[in-house]
């Protein structure tokens, strides 16, 4: 077989015949990818997605071959392809993800259309860059985590500060015990930055004549267009984002999550104003409660996570006198605290400053990343590992989303991980999974 063949022709052609299709394919697919192509080598990359987020996303794998791009607003889409005169141009990644020459794909769209071009992609053996929060719900977020197992292919959320070498610090100085066993953490953002707690619009105006409305929805429902959607504000509608805990969650959590291991917790519980239908609240508070944990660093005692957004902050005299940041950590242990003054776990503070005056700091343990596209990148072209991959990614998110159910809910949920369900609350099932548009099921 040629070092040029191409994964899909492996699929296509049945060159896996006789080792079992859910066996054979993440091997072969690995194997392909291995084949003639080194870490210099350059990837065929598809982007889905291509304003907004998506042209941070690109210009951060613009050294690869970009031969398809993909928008559904044409405006958008032309503008961006002004700098890839070469790549093919589509408004439906279905379409996309029709062609033969592909390597990977960038998903860039909004919450609610990033696990069916990232799963379509993953199951014809395609890498998969995907936006954080991973999915818009926690089924999609098993189904990704267990198509990136079965298919082999690299993976990497957009959480970019797991990429931070003080995030890598951070986790460091947790695990070494340096503040001691933690068991109480919080957690907050600024956001949100869109309008949230508002009823549905009335008003029907036209659809902007370069916007095709029924891509952008895809598997959401029906509804007429209105700015209050598109662009940027769906982050605070049900229908398509996540509100503000689903979209920034991701990045303000990633230490905690990473340092202490907090997945399935046992309970979450929510606090905020009467639950809308429709749209995220203006604020909430989420109390999450994780029991012993035993990991390769030790035995982890019970925890509670805090969650705060919408101005919401935790009580000023836990910081020590240190200003409290737009977003951020504040970690608290039996001998001290770690306070993360941002989103991106970019630096740390001990606390109090006089207790640690003279710290040093232990020798680093966890390498330091390319970057967190670089790394992805690498990861296709070599089968290297990428940290925020969709296994690792799709549990954070699924603790996230956690908390917007018992908020839709209204009442503390204990939650069963085997069985994806809340015991005490059969009434949730409806929001771990969603019902997709005819056409459009995942």
């Amino acid at each position: 077989m040629p070092p040029t063949t191409s994964r899909r022709e492996l699929i296509k052609t049945g060159a896996l015949a006789g080792v079992g299709f859910w066996v054979g394919l993440p091997l072969a697919s690995r194997t392909v990818r291995a084949q003639g192509t080194t870490a210099n080598d350059r990837l065929n990359i598809g982007i889905i997605g291509a304003s907004g987020r998506g042209e941070g996303n690109l210009s951060a794998v613009a050294s690869e071959n970009i031969v398809a791009l993909c928008d559904v607003d044409e405006e958008r889409l032309n503008r961006v392809a002004q700098r890839f005169p070469h790549a093919a141009k589509y408004r439906d990644y279905r379409k996309l993800l029709e062609r033969n020459d592909l390597d990977a794909v960038v998903v860039s769209t909004p919450d609610h259309s990033h696990a069916l071009p990232a799963v379509m992609a993953m199951r014809q053996g395609l890498h998969v860059y995907c936006e954080k929060p991973l999915t818009h719900s926690i089924y999609e977020a098993r189904v990704m985590s267990e198509c990136a197992a079965r298919y082999g292919v690299a993976t990497q959320m957009g959480n970019q500060g797991h990429s931070n070498s003080g995030a890598r610090r951070t986790v460091e100085l947790i695990r070494a015990g340096v503040i001691g066993p933690i068991r109480e953490v919080h957690a907050w953002t600024d956001r949100p930055i869109w309008p949230q707690g508002i009823d549905r619009p009335t008003e029907m105006p036209p659809v902007p004549a370069t916007l095709d409305w029924d891509l952008w929805l895809g598997p959401a429902p029906q509804r007429p267009y209105h700015s209050a959607y598109h662009p940027f504000r769906w982050r605070g509608w049900w229908d398509f984002g996540t509100g503000a805990l689903g979209d920034m969650a991701c990045h303000v959590l990633d230490v905690a999550f990473w340092a202490l291991d907090l997945r399935d917790p046992l309970t979450v519980e929510a606090e905020g104003p009467p639950p809308h239908p429709e749209t995220a609240p203006q604020w909430t508070i989420i109390r999450y409660e994780f029991a012993e944990r035993t990991t390769p660093y030790g035995v982890l005692p019970p925890c509670r996570l805090t969650w705060y957004d919408g101005g919401k902050r935790p009580p000023t005299e836990l910081f020590d006198g240190e200003r409290v940041a737009d977003n951020g950590t504040l970690f608290i242990g039996e001998k001290g605290k770690i306070y993360v003054p941002d989103a991106y776990g970019a630096r740390y503070v001990l606390l109090p400053r006089s207790q640690f005056e003279g710290f040093q700091p232990p020798p680093p343990s966890i390498p330091n990343s390319p970057g967190h596209h670089a790394e992805w990148l690498l990861a296709c072209k070599t089968g290297s590992p990428t940290g925020s991959n969709f296994a690792y990614a799709s549990a954070l998110t699924e603790t996230v989303l956690l908390g917007i159910v018992a908020y839709r809910v209204g009442k503390k949920i204990e939650w069963d991980p085997r069985r994806m369900c809340c015991t005490n609350a059969p009434e949730a099932s409806r929001y771990l999974r969603r019902e997709y548009r005819k056409g459009w099921e995942l």
